[in-house]
C-alpha cells in the first residue's frame, strides 16, 4: 500500500520524481568522465568473452549459467561505477551516524555491492525488486540519487519515504522495500510475481533475503504458493555467513541455502564476483519469465561491517578474517583488475572515476544535510496511509480523540 502511495504522491510533490531524473543525469556524467582521461579511445560499445572460474555456480536439480558469455565493455565499466557510488554512499552513512545526523536503526552493506549492481543491470524495470532492511543500494540502482536516500535516512521531507521510513522503509518505482521484519518480504515478493502472471507481464520479481531469515516459515510457505502457481519468482537468499551476530552453521541445520526450495530448482552464485552475479540474474530472469516457475538463489556474500550501526562486528568473528575478505574477495577490486585486463579502463581513468564518484556523493550528502525537516503539523501523520481520492472518511487512532477526518483535514472530534 505505502509503494503505490507513493508513486501516487510523486506526481504532486517535489520530491522522488524529480529527483530521480537527476540521478540519472548524475550517473550518465559518471558515465562520460572517462572523455576526459582519454578513455573516449576505447570503443565501449564492442563486446568483450567473459570466462568465469567453474567455481563461479553450484546448481541444485538444474544446469548451471555458462561460464563464458559476452557482454559490452561498457556494461563493465557502468557496474563498476554503479558500485563505487553505492559503496562511498553507505561510507557516508556511517559517517553521518557516526556525527549523529542519522539516528535510529541503520543497516549498511559495504562488501555487498555485486548483487545490487549485478542484479539490476541483468534486469529491466518492468521486473520488480524486494529486500529487507540492507536496502540502500537497491534503492539506488532502482532509480533514487543518493540525496534522496540519505534525505531519508536524516529523517528529512525530500527522503524517499518523506522523512517517514529511515534507514529499513524506503522505495523507489518497482522497488518494494526496505522491509523490517525478518522474512516477511518473501511473501510480499511473491505476491509481486503473482501480479506479474496475473498480468500476463514479460516480467519476475527478485525477492531477496538474508540468510538469518531463510529459517523463517513464511519463507517455505511462500515457496510451496510459488511453486503451485508456477509463479515467475526468484527468491534470493544473501547469505553473507551472520544473521546478526550468529553464523550460519550456529543457526542453520543446512546450510546450503540455495536447496532450501527443495521441489524448486537452486543455483548458489559467487556473490563477491559481479561478474557471476550479473550472469546468474540474467539466468534466473529467463528461467522465470519462460515459464518454468520459480528459483531459489543463494549469493554467497560478506559484510564487512557489523550486523548495523551498533554492531562492531568483532565480537563474533576475527578482524583477519574480514581483511581477508577486504583483500581477496572484494568486488570492487575484482571488476577493477578485469577493466584493466580486458582493455576498458587505465588505472588513470579508474581513479578519474573514483573521484567522481567521491565528489558526486559529497555533493549529495551536502544537498541532503541542508533539506528541512517535515513540517511540525499532524497532517503529515496521516497523508500516506490511502492513494489520495480513496481514503475512508475518517481513519481511527489510538483512542476515541484520535480518529482523522479526511475531509476536515484534522481530528474528528477535537475543535
Amino acid at each position: 500500500m505505502l509503494s503505490a502511495v507513493l508513486k501516487n504522491q510523486n506526481l504532486k510533490r517535489s520530491g522522488l520524481k524529480p529527483l530521480i531524473s537527476a540521478t540519472r543525469t548524475a550517473k550518465q556524467g559518471l558515465a562520460t568522465a572517462a572523455s576526459d582521461t582519454g578513455g573516449d579511445k576505447v570503443d565501449l560499445s564492442a563486446t568483450v568473452e567473459i570466462e568465469l572460474p567453474e567455481t563461479s555456480f553450484e546448481g541444485y536439480m538444474l544446469d548451471v549459467p555458462e561460464l563464458t558469455y559476452t557482454t559490452t565493455k561498457s556494461n563493465l565499466l557502468q557496474m563498476y561505477k554503479d558500485m563505487i557510488i553505492v559503496r562511498r554512499m553507505e561510507m557516508a552513512c556511517d559517517a553521518l551516524y557516526k556525527a549523529k545526523k542519522i539516528r535510529g536503526f541503520c543497516h549498511l552493506s559495504v562488501g555487498q555491492e555485486a548483487i545490487a549492481v549485478g542484479i539490476e543491470n541483468a534486469i529491466t524495470r518492468r521486473d520488480t525488486v524486494i529486500t529487507s532492511y540492507r536496502c540502500h543500494g537497491f534503492v539506488y540502482m532502482r532509480g533514487a540519487p543518493v540525496q534522496s536516500v540519505l534525505a531519508e535516512l536524516m529523517g528529512r521531507r525530500s527522503g524517499v519515504s518523506f522523512g517517514k521510513g529511515g534507514s529499513m522503509h524506503m522505495y523507489a518505482p518497482g522497488f518494494y522495500g526496505g522491509n523490517g521484519i525478518v522474512g516477511a518480504q518473501v511473501p510480499l515478493g511473491a505476491g509481486l510475481a503473482f501480479a506479474h502472471q496475473y498480468k500476463n507481464e514479460d516480467a519476475c520479481s527478485f525477492t531477496l533475503y538474508g540468510d538469518g531469515a531463510a529459517n523463517q516459515g513464511q519463507v517455505f510457505e511462500s515457496f510451496n504458493m510459488a511453486k503451485l502457481w508456477n509463479l515467475p519468482a526468484v527468491f534470493c537468499c544473501e547469505n553473507n555467513k551472520y544473521g546478526m551476530g550468529t553464523a550460519a552453521s550456529r543457526s542453520s541445520a543446512m546450510t546450503e541455502y540455495f536447496k532450501r526450495g527443495q521441489y524448486i530448482p537452486g543455483l548458489k552464485v559467487n556473490g563477491m564476483d559481479i561478474l557471476a552475479v550479473y550472469q546468474a540474474s540474467k539466468f534466473a530472469k529467463d528461467w522465470a519469465v519462460s515459464g518454468n516457475g520459480p528459483l531459489v538463489l543463494e549469493y554467497e556474500t560478506y559484510r564487512y561491517g557489523g550486523h548495523s550501526m551498533s554492531d562492531p562486528g568483532t565480537t563474533y568473528r576475527t578482524r583477519d578474517e574480514i581483511q581477508h575478505m577486504r583483500s581477496k574477495n572484494d568486488p570492487i577490486a575484482g571488476l577493477k583488475m578485469h577493466l584493466l585486463e580486458l582493455g576498458i579502463a587505465t588505472e588513470e581513468e579508474i581513479k578519474a572515476y573514483d573521484k567522481s564518484a567521491r565528489k558526486y556523493v559529497d555533493e549529495q550528502v551536502e544537498l541532503a544535510d541542508a533539506a528541512p525537516a517535515p513540517e511540525a503539523k499532524m497532517s503529515i501523520l496521516f497523508e500516506d496511509v490511502y492513494v489520495p481520492g480513496s481514503e475512508t472518511p475518517t481513519l481511527r487512532g489510538r483512542v476515541y480523540d484520535d480518529t482523522w477526518d479526511f475531509q476536515k483535514k484534522g481530528f474528528a472530534f477535537r475543535d
